[in-house]
């Protein structure tokens, strides 16, 4: 069966104007003005008034659950697969956070694919907040080299009092093993890393790059936005080669405590000159948005979704005024270049079909999945394993 989508303005994301897309099993066959194949089962799609754009891409979900930060029951959920679908969501990376005890890289591995064989595509870094790495085959090396979901290692935290407090040699180490691992595989090789909110910031990471033969591009930090200090610092980190990435997932209370609001961030962001090439958005989805008090202690948590990644890019574009093209660069081409995904992040010949059909108002209308029809008319159509149909 093939799929014609006709009539839509394409972003790809750059505004291409109105294009026909055409596409069967998995893959994208053709863009331009085009006509259904002759003698071939077709379904023809009115994309007349809307806008056409490509999976986003979430390299940020705690697809196991995570939390847990205030005993047993503060454990979150893991991720249900119509809700990354129902959020034009159709590539993303899990990530272990603060647990990597009970929450283990077994556990990850099989979770990412079970969702790819329910239809999203899903990849994985190894690890969790804290170094050394638990790795499943005892090498960072080897496990990029040799388990084929795993393209990174993460989310590995400083600058927070739930990190390991890792050293220099130990960050260099990790950043040099994920490298190799990475030129040995072909995949990204990065270092997921997750930015507290304490004052050393982004220093860890600027001193391996300073000390050592390391390029800046080993390191790939989230929570950029996290205050208004580590957001200034994000902007130069960026400007001088890195990619920075904005999470998407909030509350009023991180708002209130300094946060930089995802939307904000990105538009700022472009207006200090940023690329959108060189920073990201994320949901941060199933992750924990824990408190803590004055002395410390925890005191309330709630829960992330890969919703919010969505509603950040409509936010920049409908509320902060930011251009269109460069917002959706950051939930696609950028992260599939960082991430090294190069089926992923544009609508072109050969790449995956991967699509999101939005109204006027940038609301989702229809989602395809690796050609696969998961939304229609505003309702997911398809429901993972367990999920109420």
């Amino acid at each position: 069966m093939f799929t014609l989508i006709k009539g839509a303005e394409l972003y790809s994301p750059a505004c291409q104007g109105k294009q026909d897309v055409l596409f069967a099993d998995g893959r994208i066959l053709a863009v331009g003005d085009l006509q259904a194949p002759e003698g071939y089962a077709t379904e023809v799609i009115d994309g007349t008034n809307k806008r056409l754009l490509p999976g986003l891409i979430d390299g940020h979900v705690h697809i196991i659950g995570g939390g847990g930060e205030g005993g047993y029951r503060t454990r979150t959920p893991e991720l249900q697969l119509s809700d990354a679908f129902g959020s034009g969501i159709t590539t993303v990376v899990g990530v272990i956070g603060t647990d990597g005890a009970s929450r283990t890289m077994a556990e990850l591995i099989v979770k990412a694919r079970a969702l790819e064989e329910e239809g999203l595509t899903c990849y994985a870094h190894v690890g969790n907040y804290h170094i050394p790495v638990r790795t499943v085959t005892g090498k960072i090396e080897d496990d990029l080299l040799l388990i084929d979901r795993i393209i990174g290692v993460g989310e590995v935290a400083i600058s927070d009092h739930r990190s390991s407090q890792p050293s220099f040699q130990d960050l260099a180490k990790v950043a040099s093993e994920a490298r190799i691992g990475g030129m040995l595989s072909g995949k990204a090789g990065i270092v997921n890393v997750h930015i507290g909110d304490g004052q050393e910031g982004l220093s860890p990471l600027l001193e391996v790059v300073e000390k050592t033969e390391l390029p800046m591009s080993s390191f790939y930090p989230t929570h950029i936005n996290r205050t208004e200090n580590l957001f200034t610092e994000g902007l130069t980190f960026a400007k001088n080669g890195g990619v920075i990435d904005f999470t998407a997932s909030t509350v009023p209370e991180f708002l209130a405590d300094g946060e930089v609001k995802a939307p904000r961030a990105v538009r700022r962001a472009l207006e200090a000159g940023v690329s959108p090439a060189a920073m990201t958005m994320t949901s941060d989805g199933q992750g924990s948005l824990p408190s803590f008090d004055a002395s410390g202690q925890f005191s309330g948590l709630k829960v992330a979704r890969v919703s919010a990644l969505y509603e950040a890019v409509k936010e920049a574009i409908l509320e902060e005024g930011a251009d269109p093209e460069s917002v959706l660069r950051t939930v696609t081409t950028t992260p599939a270049n960082t991430l090294k995904l190069p089926a992923k992040g544009a609508v072109e010949t050969n790449k995956d079909a991967d699509l999101v059909l939005v109204d006027q108002d940038w609301e989702i209308d229809s989602v395809w999945a690796k050609g696969r029809r998961v939304v229609a008319e505003k309702t997911s159509v398809v429901k993972g394993t367990f999920e109420t149909p």
